[in-house]
C-alpha cells in the first residue's frame, strides 16, 4: 500500500527524515518497498480554463481549445483527450515548462494548426499513471494559478503490509503504528467515539441479515439533500497522492474515508432501492451487474447486499451499477459493515474480482471503527455535498466480540528475547500499542487486547511487540547463539539431510511441489483431504500422497524432451480424515525412449532398480544388526501400479513401491515404465539410517574447505524453452578410421544457430557391418535437436538446416548417408 508523508504528518509527529523513517519501520517489521517523490513542483505549468472547444480540421482525433491561462490574452491547445467538457479547468503546460519524464514543452504545429503549449494528464505530471485524459480540476481552482499550488510536494512510501496486520492498511493506523515505536503522542481517528455511538442508537427495522455468520453486523445510514460533483482540491491531491484517481465527490469520500482510517464504506443511490436491505446468500444462478461493467454469476455460498427486488451490491468487494452513485443522485444510503474475512476472500477469488475494499476486509477491519467510518464519512459529506443526515444510523447483529485477554509472563520475555527487559518497561511498550491490564502481577501480566489487533492472540505475541520497540540490536551478539542438546527435530533434519545427499549422489533430483493439489489431480489421490474455500482450481485439496506432484513435475519434463527423470520429494502429506501431517519420501524414475523410438529399459529392471535404491538407504553397511530390524519387501496390491510391492521396516509397514499403472502412463503421453516409491521415512529414523546420517557427516566434514565449484563441476543453468523442438535423425556409413569426435566436431562446425544439442544414439560396426556396408565401414546414427528460443520452427525451415549438415558431412568425413 501507498502512504503519503504529508498525509502522516498530519496524525502523529515522524523522525527527522524519510530515510529514518523507512529504518524504523524496516526494524519493526515493516518493510518498506520503495520510496518516491511526488507532486506537481513544475515551473510554468498553471491552472487554465477551456472556453472553446472545436474539431481539428486536418485530424479527427484531435481537437483545438481556447483556453484562459489568467494572463489576458487566449492561448490556443491542440489537444486529443476526449474526458473534459467547456468550462473545465485543467493543467497547462506554458512553452518552456519541463515536465514528468524530461518532457519538454514548446510551440509547435500539430496537423497544420499551432498549439501554444499542452494539456496535462496525470502521468505527464507525475501525479499517477493514469494517462487516459486530462487531469480535470476543481471547479473551485484559480485560474493562472501554479499547478504546485494544488499538488504540494510530497514523498509516498510503498510499504508492504503482511496479512497478519489489517491494521496498518490506513494512513491512521500506520500513523498509529510509528507512534508507538517512537514514543510520540498517540494519535486521533478525528471522530469522537461517543458521536459515532450517539449516532448509532437507530431503529434496525429497514436491515434484515440472513446470513449473520457472514455478516455480523450492518450499518446504513440515509442522507439526503446531495450534490453530486467534484471535490475539492484537497481532497483530490489526497487521493491523487497514493494513485487514486477521482471520480466524483460522493466516491472520493468513502474512499478517502477508507485510506484514512481503514473501513470500506459504499455509498447507494437511495432512491433506486426497493424496500429494505437484506444481507443474504446469492440464490443458485443468481447474476449481478458489478460496477465495472460486467456481468457476474454467484454461487450459493457469496454474500451479497439486497433489496425486495435484487442483489444490489456484492458483500465486502464491489457494488452495483444499478444502485450506484451518478451525478443525478439527490439522496444516498451509507453502507459500513463487517463481514468475515474468508467469505470475501472467497468471493474476490472465484470471481476474479479483487478491490480495495476486499483487499481490507480479507485482513480483518477493526469492528470498533464500523460506525466511526460512518460518522467521519457523513460529517464529510455535509461539509463537502450539503447532505442532511438522518439523525440515526440503522444497524443490525451485533460487533464481534474482543478476543481473550492474553497473559505475558516476564521471565519468560527475557528468555525468549535473551536478554532481561525490565517490567516497566515491558508494560510501557504494550500499553503504547494500545493494550490495557487486565489483572497486573509481579510475575505475570494479563492483557486486553485491543479491537484492531486481532493478531495477538498468543503469549509470544506480546513478546514479540516488546522486542519490536526494544530493538533486536539490543541484544549483545554473544548472546545470539548458545549451546543446545541434540532434539529430535535435530535428528529428523539429519535422517533427511542424509536422504537428500544419497539420492542426489545417484543421480536423483529434489522437487519441491505444492501439498494443495489441483481438482485434475484426485484421480491419483482421490483421498486427499478437500477444502471447504478453495482459492482456484488448481489448489483444491490437501495432498495425501505425494505423487500427483511428481508426476505433474514428469509431465513437464516430458513435453520439454527429456528423455530420463530422476526425481525425489521430502515433505509432508495430510491424513484423511482430520488432514493428519506425516513426512514421506517420494522417488519417480523414468527412462524414455531412445531417440530412434527403441525402448531403452524393461519394467522390470527399471522396477528392480528402484527397489536397490530404496535398500541401499537404508541398509546397515556392518550388518550388524539384529534380523529383525531388516528391511524388507512383500508383493502386494494396488490400485494405481503394478508390480507393487509394500515396503517394511521392522516388520511394520512404512510404503510401497511399484511401477505406475498404464491407463496413468497414456494421460502422459509415454509409454515407456514410470516406476514410484513412498515411504513415511519417520518410522525408521531411529534404525540403521541414523547410522549411516553420522557416517554422512563425518563425510562433509571431510570435504570442509573444498570450493564448491570443484564438488559441483561445471553446472549451467538456462530458462526453460517456452518454444517447441524438432528432432532429425541422420544415419551414415562412415570409414572406421572416423571417429565420433570428428563427426561430433563437423556437425557442430556448421555453426547452425538453430542447432541446440546432438544425441549418438546408434552404432553398428564388426564383422556383420563390413560384410553388409564393405570393407572398414561401420555405421553411426545421431538425433539433431532444433529449436528456436523466440518462436516456432517450421519444417520447411529445419529441412533446409539439415540439409546443409548432411551435405557437410558427406563434403569433408566422406560419408555415405542411409535413407
Amino acid at each position: 500500500m501507498k502512504f503519503s508523508v504529508n498525509w502522516l504528518r498530519e496524525f502523529v509527529e515522524l523522525p527527522a527524515s524519510v530515510e529514518e523513517l523507512a529504518e524504523l519501520l524496516t526494524l519493526a517489521g515493516i518493510e518498506i518497498e520503495g520510496i518516491e517523490k511526488r507532486g506537481a513542483n513544475f515551473d510554468n505549468v498553471v491552472v487554465a480554463q477551456i472556453n472553446a472547444s472545436a474539431q481539428h480540421p486536418n485530424a479527427d482525433r484531435l481537437s483545438v481549445c481556447q483556453v484562459d491561462d489568467g494572463s489576458g490574452q487566449p492561448r490556443q491547445i491542440v489537444c486529443g483527450a476526449k474526458n473534459y467538457k467547456v468550462g473545465d479547468k485543467v493543467p497547462l503546460a506554458l512553452p518552456g515548462a519541463v515536465l514528468a519524464g524530461d518532457l519538454k514543452i514548446k510551440p509547435s504545429k500539430l496537423r497544420g494548426v499551432e498549439s501554444q503549449g499542452m494539456l496535462c494528464s496525470p502521468s505527464e505530471l507525475g501525479l499517477s499513471q493514469d494517462s487516459d485524459g486530462l487531469l480535470i480540476l476543481s471547479p473551485d481552482a484559480k485560474i493562472g494559478d501554479p499547478i504546485a499550488s494544488l499538488f504540494p510536494e510530497d514523498t509516498i512510501l510503498d510499504v508492504e503490509i503482511t496479512p497478519n496486520r489489517g491494521d496498518l492498511l490506513s494512513h491512521f493506523g500506520l500513523a498509529r503504528e510509528i507512534s508507538a515505536l517512537t514514543g510520540a503522542a498517540t494519535p486521533s481517528s478525528r471522530i469522537g467515539k461517543d458521536d459515532a455511538e450517539e449516532a448509532a442508537r437507530g431503529p434496525a427495522g429497514s436491515i434484515k441479515i440472513s446470513a449473520p455468520e457472514a455478516c455480523p453486523f450492518y450499518s446504513a445510514r440515509r442522507i439526503e439533500n446531495i450534490k453530486v460533483g467534484p471535490s475539492p482540491d484537497w481532497l483530490r491531491a489526497k487521493l491523487e497522492s497514493v494513485g487514486l484517481r477521482s471520480i466524483n465527490n460522493m466516491v472520493d469520500i468513502t474512499n478517502f474515508v477508507m485510506l484514512e482510517i481503514g473501513q470500506p464504506l459504499h455509498a447507494f443511490d437511495a432512491d433506486k432501492l426497493t424496500g429494505p436491505i437484506n444481507v443474504r446468500l446469492a440464490e443458485k444462478g443468481e447474476t449481478f451487474l458489478a460496477l465495472d461493467g460486467k456481468t457476474y454469476s454467484l454461487g450459493e455460498r457469496d454474500l451479497v447486499i439486497a433489496d425486495d427486488a435484487r442483489a444490489v451490491g456484492i458483500a465486502g468487494v464491489m457494488g452495483g451499477e444499478d444502485t450506484g452513485v451518478t451525478e443525478s443522485t439527490t439522496t444516498l444510503l451509507l453502507e459500513s459493515a463487517f463481514f468475515q474475512p474468508g467469505t470475501v476472500r472467497r468471493t474476490a477469488r472465484t470471481l476474479n474480482l479483487p478491490s480495495d475494499a476486499s483487499y481490507r476486509f480479507e485482513r480483518r477491519v477493526d469492528p470498533g471503527m464500523i460506525l466511526s467510518a460512518s460518522q467521519r464519512a457523513t460529517e464529510l459529506i455535509h461539509e463537502i455535498a450539503g447532505g442532511n443526515p438522518a439523525p440515526d444510523v440503522a444497524t443490525a447483529g451485533a460487533l464481534p466480540e474482543s478476543s481473550a485477554d492474553v497473559v505475558m509472563r516476564y521471565q519468560r520475555c527475557d528468555a525468549l528475547i535473551g536478554v532481561p527487559v525490565p517490567k516497566e518497561r515491558a508494560d510501557q511498550i504494550l500499553e503504547r500499542f494500545g493494550l490495557e491490564k487486565a489483572r497486573d502481577g509481579a510475575d505475570e501480566t494479563s492483557w486486553h487486547v485491543p479491537s484492531y489487533r486481532f493478531d495477538l492472540q498468543r503469549e509470544a505475541d506480546l513478546i514479540e511487540e516488546v522486542v519490536r520497540v526494544w530493538g533486536i540490536e539490543n541484544v549483545a551478539a554473544r548472546s545470539r547463539s548458545r549451546f543446545t542438546p541434540s532434539s529430535e527435530a535435530d535428528k529428523s533434519h539429519d535422517l533427511q539431510m542424509f536422504l537428500r545427499t544419497s539420492l542426489a549422489a545417484r543421480g536423483y533430483s529434489e522437487a519441491r511441489t505444492s501439498k494443495l493439489i489441483p481438482r485434475t489431480a484426485l484421480v491419483f489421490d482421490p483421498q486427499a483431504v478437500q477444502l471447504k474455500n478453495p482459492l482456484s482450481e488448481d489448489h483444491v485439496a490437501l495432498r495425501s500422497t505425494l505423487l500427483p506432484g511428481l508426476i505433474g513435475v514428469l509431465e513437464r519434463n516430458i513435453r520439454e524432451g527429456a528423455q530420463r527423470v530422476r526425481i525425489f520429494e521430502l515433505s509432508k502429506v495430510f491424513l484423511p480424515p482430520n488432514a493428519d501431517e506425516q513426512h514421506r519420501l517420494g522417488i519417480l524414475t523414468w527412462i524414455g525412449a531412445g531417440p530412434s523410438g527403441a525402448r531403452t529399459t524393461d519394467s522390470e529392471e527399471l522396477f528392480l532398480d528402484l527397489k536397490e535404491v530404496i535398500a541401499s538407504l537404508l541398509r546397515d553397511p556392518s550388518d550388524k544388526k539384529p534380523s529383525e530390524r531388516r528391511l524388507t519387501f512383500r508383493r502386494s496390491a494396488h490400485p494405481d501400479l503394478v508390480l507393487a510391492a509394500q515396503i517394511f521396516w521392522s516388520d511394520a509397514p512404512v510404503g510401497f513401491v511399484g511401477q505406475l499403472d498404464s491407463r496413468h502412463a497414456r494421460q502422459l503421453e509415454t509409454e515407456m515404465p514410470i516406476c514410484v516409491a513412498e515411504l513415511d521415512f519417520t518410522s525408521f529414523e531411529n534404525g540403521e539410517a541414523s547410522d549411516e546420517t553420522r557416517q554422512s557427516v563425518d563425510r562433509k566434514a571431510a570435504l570442509k574447505g573444498v570450493p564448491a565449484t570443484a564438488l559441483l563441476g561445471r553446472i549451467a543453468f538456462s530458462e526453460l524453452a517456452r518454444y517447441p523442438a524438432i528432432r532429425r535423425d541422420i544415419a551414415m556409413i562412415v570409414p572406421n578410421e572416423v571417429t565420433h569426435e570428428k563427426i561430433l566436431q563437423a556437425i557442430w562446425d556448421s555453426n547452425e544457430p538453430l542447432l541446440e544439442k546432438v544425441d549418438f544414439f546408434d552404432r553398428y560396426s564388426g564383422p556383420e557391418a563390413e560384410q553388409r556396408f564393405g570393407p572398414g565401414k561401420k555405421s553411426m546414427a545421431y538425433a539433431l535437436t532444433y529449436r528456436d528460443k523466440t518462436r516456432t520452427l517450421t519444417n520447411d525451415e529445419i529441412t533446409v538446416v539439415h540439409a546443409k549438415i548432411r551435405e557437410r558431412l558427406q563434403r569433408e568425413l566422406g560419408v555415405e548417408l542411409r535413407e
